[in-house]
C-alpha cells in the first residue's frame, strides 16, 4: 500500500510539473501598438493591425514560445496604460529616453534612425534657418516634437495627436513643414497620399532627446525586458530580423 502511495504522488507530482510546462508555454502577452505609424505600425480596415513593429512583434513572441495578443492605443496614453496594467508591453516605435526610463523598463533597441523634416515640394525653404518664423507640425509626446522645440526654437510648434493629423493640415497648406523619423517621411513623400510633399533634410540625431533607438516598454522591474531583449538578439541571429527588415526597407534599420 506505502508504495502504491508513493506511486501516486509521484505521478501527480509529475503531472503537475506537465501541467506547469504547458501552462508556462501558454503564457499570453498582451502587446499594445498606435496603429497610425506606417510603415512601422498602422491598423487596416478590416482591424487588422500591420508593418514593421508588428512583424517583428510577432517573431519575438514566436522565439519567446509565448502567445501574444496584439491592440492598438492612443499614443499620449500608451504609457499611462501600460503602468494601468491594460497590456503587457508597447511595440510601438517608442525611443529610449531618460525621461521615459523614469516610468518604464525597455529592451535594448531594435531598431535606431533618426529625424527630418519635410516641406511642400512648392516650398522656398532650402534649408532648417529657413523654418525660423514658419510653422512646424509634429505629433504630440514625441521625441520629434522635443527635437523641434530645442533646435528650433524660433519656429511655432503645431501639434498633433496623430501623424496622419499633421499630414493632412501640410497637405492643405495649414502648416510650412513637419518632423518626424526620417523613414516615417520618406515612405510618405514616396507614397501617393504624400506626393505633396519632399524631405528637406535629415537631421543628427540628439542622443539626449532621441535616445538609444527604439525599444519595447515594460513595466518597471518586469522581467519581460530581458526576454525581449534576448528574442532580439536572437532574431537578429537567425536571420528572421533581416527578412522583416527587407520587406520594408532597403538598409538596415537597425542602425549602429
Amino acid at each position: 500500500m506505502r508504495i502504491a502511495t508513493h506511486f501516486f504522488a509521484a505521478a501527480s507530482i509529475a503531472a503537475a510539473a506537465m501541467f506547469a510546462g504547458t501552462a508556462a508555454a501558454q503564457e499570453k502577452i498582451v502587446i499594445a501598438s498606435e496603429g497610425a505609424y506606417p510603415p512601422f505600425n498602422s491598423l487596416e480596415t478590416d482591424g487588422t493591425l500591420t508593418g514593421f513593429d508588428i512583424d517583428v512583434a510577432r517573431a519575438l513572441c514566436e522565439e519567446m514560445k509565448v502567445e501574444c495578443e496584439l491592440v492598438t492605443n492612443d499614443w499620449d496614453g500608451m504609457i499611462p496604460a501600460l503602468q494601468a496594467k491594460k497590456f503587457d508591453a508597447i511595440i510601438a516605435s517608442m525611443s529610449i529616453t531618460p525621461e521615459r526610463l523614469e516610468q518604464v523598463d525597455f529592451s535594448k533597441k531594435y531598431y535606431n534612425t533618426g529625424p527630418a523634416i519635410a516641406v511642400p515640394k512648392d516650398s522656398e525653404i532650402t534649408d532648417v534657418e529657413g523654418l525660423k518664423g514658419k510653422t512646424l507640425g509634429a505629433q504630440t509626446s514625441t521625441t520629434h516634437a522635443n527635437y523641434a522645440e530645442k533646435h528650433m526654437p524660433e519656429s511655432e510648434l503645431k501639434l498633433y495627436p496623430t501623424a496622419d493629423e499633421y499630414k493632412l493640415d501640410i497637405q492643405n497648406g495649414r502648416i510650412d513643414g513637419v518632423i518626424d523619423d526620417v523613414v516615417v517621411l520618406s515612405e510618405w513623400v514616396k507614397s501617393e497620399e504624400g506626393a505633396c510633399c519632399k524631405i528637406l533634410t535629415p537631421l543628427p540625431i540628439d542622443v539626449e532627446i532621441n535616445g538609444e533607438g527604439a525599444g519595447i516598454a515594460v513595466r518597471k522591474g518586469d522581467p519581460l525586458a530581458d526576454k525581449f531583449t534576448a528574442a532580439i538578439a536572437a532574431i537578429r541571429e537567425n536571420g528572421k530580423y533581416k527578412e522583416i527588415n527587407d520587406k520594408y526597407f532597403d538598409f538596415d534599420v537597425y542602425g549602429e
